[in-house]
């Protein structure tokens, strides 16, 4: 009997293993994430070569073993080959999914985490003027404590930018595909951005290797642009 399943996803990370060979971390819709045995993927020649890098996102084919998947096939529907050129977007983007793999467990459907991290990555790709990196940022971290049932909203925010409040409702409440649909002064997003940080040193407990390729990115000149909240 073929046990092979086929699950919707993207790939996390990867190690090598052998000579040619990747174990590679998916998060998928319908398990979650789990790990996977990719034979022959480091091969130039391999039917996987190039389809188990990181950001792929796609349809992934398994056979369920033991302890882990061996991956048979993908068919990738977005490479974000563009992060691969762009150091700055890729700082951003490999923070993205070491959040992720922080966040997300096995056996643990993650259909709603899959596709906010996909729309963020997407955001991320897309290079807009009124959606700054670190915005973006923000938002995908803030709403991914809203998936693990751990945000808490406009209550963690003590100061007075209107802006703000206004912002973590937005975040906390509307459907995924109008999250980014707003932009911030660079007034307010500085106090979003503290306020995020603030929330991930309480909520996660080990530093991301990420942060520190990050932090020399992000600086203080990459604000948003009109008013304090401005719905696009």
């Amino acid at each position: 009997m073929d046990q092979r399943i086929e699950l919707h996803g993207m790939v996390l990370k990867h190690r090598p293993v052998g000579e040619y060979d990747w174990i590679v971390t998916l998060l998928t819709a319908e398990r979650g994430k789990l790990n996977a045995f990719a034979r022959g993927a480091r091969k130039p020649s391999g039917r996987l070569s190039g389809k188990v890098e990181p950001f792929c996102f796609g349809t992934f084919q398994l056979f369920p073993g033991r302890n882990s998947y061996a991956l048979q096939d993908a068919k990738i529907d977005h490479y974000f080959e563009g992060f691969r050129q762009n150091l700055e977007q890729a700082a951003h983007a490999t923070f993205f999914l070491e959040l992720a793999d922080y966040y997300t467990r096995e056996n643990l459907p993650a259909a709603e985490y899959l596709n906010l991290l996909y729309l963020s990555l997407r955001a991320l790709e897309a290079e807009r003027e009124e959606l700054p990196k670190t915005l973006i940022r923000c938002v995908y971290e803030l709403r991914a404590m809203v998936a693990e049932g751990i945000y808490p909203g406009e209550e963690a925010y003590h100061g007075s930018n209107a802006a703000v409040t206004k912002a973590l409702a937005h975040i906390g409440t509307v459907p995924l595909q109008k999250l980014y649909t707003f932009s911030l002064s660079e007034e307010a997003l500085a106090e979003l951005d503290r306020l995020t940080a603030g929330l991930r040193k309480k909520t996660i407990d080990r530093p991301l290797r990420s942060e520190e390729l990050l932090a020399v990115y992000e600086t203080a000149g990459d604000g948003g642009s009109g008013d304090s909240c401005v719905i696009i």
